[in-house]
């Protein structure tokens, strides 16, 4: 069976231009738009919006919602494609579900974080939410165990590796015997 080519055009379009399609049913919290702007400021797009013509002509969103609100008054990529309102709706309703079905190998996860560094901290946190997310789900405990002798500890989350330096050094200096974990 040969499937249809249902894009018409490759278009550079200002985002604040397009129309958001009425019956979009995603919802965007917070956390997942802190983790965009922080994707798109270090990458950029690297992905199309979905649109389509109305019979108005204007462009109507049917994917990268969150992408078009984050970019703002910025110009992106978008694929035009041909198809109808109705058939419009049916991918709005099937593009995400379909990409949740999606199952994770864990170990190419891991592998595939390991192949780069992120300075976001929203980003970082959404990486570790989804590792945790799926090593639970396979079986795994979400972090790994770390074996303490019985005393009094504190343990102080640190936003990247330079301020658990900074922490370290503060607290040896100040006569504490310390130990750098990274969990």
């Amino acid at each position: 069976m040969r499937f249809r080519d249902r894009i018409k055009e490759l278009r550079r379009v200002r985002v604040s231009e397009l129309e958001p399609h009425p019956l979009n049913w995603r919802v965007h919290p917070e956390s997942q738009r802190k983790a965009l702007k922080g994707v798109l400021e270090q990458i950029g797009f690297a992905n199309a919006l979905l649109v389509r013509e109305t019979d108005g002509g204007r462009l109507q969103l049917i994917d990268g919602h969150l992408r078009a609100a984050v970019a703002d008054e910025q110009w992106a990529p978008a694929l035009v494609l041909d198809v109808s309102e109705e058939e419009a709706a049916q991918l709005l309703a099937t593009l995400d579900p379909l990409a949740a079905m999606a199952e994770t190998d864990v170990e190419k996860l891991e592998q595939l974080q390991q192949s780069f560094t992120v300075n976001d901290e929203a980003v970082q946190k959404m990486l570790a939410d989804l590792t945790n997310a799926a090593a639970k789900k396979d079986g795994r405990p979400s972090r790994p165990e770390v074996a303490l002798d019985d005393s009094y500890q504190v343990l102080v989350e640190c936003q990247n590796e330079s301020d658990q330096q900074a922490v370290y050094e503060q607290m040896t200096n100040a006569g504490y015997a310390c130990r750098v974990l990274t969990l």
